[in-house]
C-alpha cells in the first residue's frame, strides 16, 4: 500500500503529534501519496464551533504548514491538503465555497451526523438506532452527498450503528452501495475501525458491499504517528477483500476541487 488520504492532526483536538512525524512515519512505510484531511472546520451563526472540528482562526496555519512540509519532501513524498466533510444539505454550499476559499485540495465524505449538530438535536450515526427512518435518512443523506460529485471517497461509510431489522439495514444499505457503483465513489474499510475493534468495519455491510461490487479502498484515519502506516490493519483490510470478495480499487483517484 503506498497512499493514505485520511490523516488528522493535532488541531482537531482529539489527535496526537505533529504533521511531520505523521509524514515521516509514512515515508518509513513506503507511502508515495499522503493526504491530510482534518475535520473541516464550521463556524455556525451564533458564533459556535464543535470541539472536534480545526477551530476557523487555525485555517491559515493548516494550511501553511502543511504546505512548508510538502515543498521540504517533495522529493519523497507526494502531499495533498483537504478535509473530511459531513454533507448537511442546507449548509453544504457554504461550506464547499468556504474550504474552496480556504486553499482545500481535495474532500471525503465522513457522515458522523447527518444533520448539523447545532443547535440540536442532531442525529449521530454511532449511537444505537433502531428505527427504519433514520437509517433511511442516513443512507439518502450519503448517496445525495456521493451524487455532488466532489467527494472523492466515503470514510467508514459503515460507521451507522442500526440495532433494528436485519432486513432493514440490508435494504438500504444496498442502496448506498448502489448509489456507490453509479457514482463511481469508492467506499473505505476504515483503519481506525480496525485498530480501536469499532462497530465498524461491521461485517453485514461489506457482504453487501461485495455482492454489489462496489469499489472500495482503503484508509488508515490516522490520528497519531504510528497510525501513519499501520501494517497490521493493511494485513486485516486485505483479508476482508478475500473474505468479501470486494473490488478493491486501490489508490482513488482524488477529485480535486482546484484542478
Amino acid at each position: 500500500m503506498t497512499y493514505n488520504f485520511h490523516t488528522h492532526t493535532a488541531r482537531c483536538s482529539h489527535a496526537t503529534g505533529t504533521e511531520e512525524e505523521y509524514i515521516l512515519r509514512a515515508i518509513s512505510g513506503g507511502i508515495r501519496r499522503m493526504g491530510f484531511s482534518d475535520h473541516v472546520p464550521l463556524r455556525f451563526d451564533d458564533g459556535f464551533e464543535s470541539a472536534y472540528r480545526v477551530p476557523t482562526d487555525q485555517v491559515p496555519a493548516y494550511f501553511e504548514t502543511l504546505r512548508a512540509l510538502r515543498e521540504k519532501y517533495r522529493d519523497q513524498i507526494e502531499l495533498y491538503i483537504g478535509f473530511e466533510m459531513e454533507y448537511y444539505r442546507d449548509c453544504f454550499p457554504q461550506m464547499l465555497a468556504d474550504v474552496k476559499a480556504a486553499g482545500a485540495e481535495y474532500l471525503i465524505l465522513g457522515e458522523h451526523f447527518c444533520v448539523p449538530e447545532h443547535p440540536g438535536p442532531s442525529l449521530h450515526s454511532m449511537r444505537d438506532h433502531a428505527d427504519e427512518e433514520s437509517i433511511a435518512f442516513y443512507v439518502s443523506t450519503v448517496i445525495e452527498a456521493m451524487n455532488t460529485g466532489v467527494f472523492s471517497y466515503v470514510a467508514h461509510p459503515d460507521l451507522f450503528r442500526f440495532s433494528g431489522d436485519p432486513a432493514v439495514y440490508e435494504r438500504h444499505m444496498r442502496r448506498l452501495c448502489r448509489a456507490a457503483v453509479e457514482t463511481a465513489t469508492p467506499l473505505e474499510i476504515n483503519f481506525l475501525g480496525i485498530r480501536e475493534n469499532r462497530i465498524y468495519p461491521n461485517d453485514a455491510f461489506w457482504v453487501i458491499a461485495g455482492q454489489e461490487k462496489a469499489p472500495v479502498t482503503f484508509g488508515f484515519d490516522a490520528h497519531d504517528v504510528e497510525s501513519a502506516y499501520d501494517e497490521a490493519s493493511i494485513v486485516k483490510a486485505r483479508a476482508m477483500v478475500k473474505n468479501f470478495g470486494l473490488n478493491y480499487i486501490g489508490e482513488p483517484e482524488l477529485r480535486l476541487l482546484r484542478k
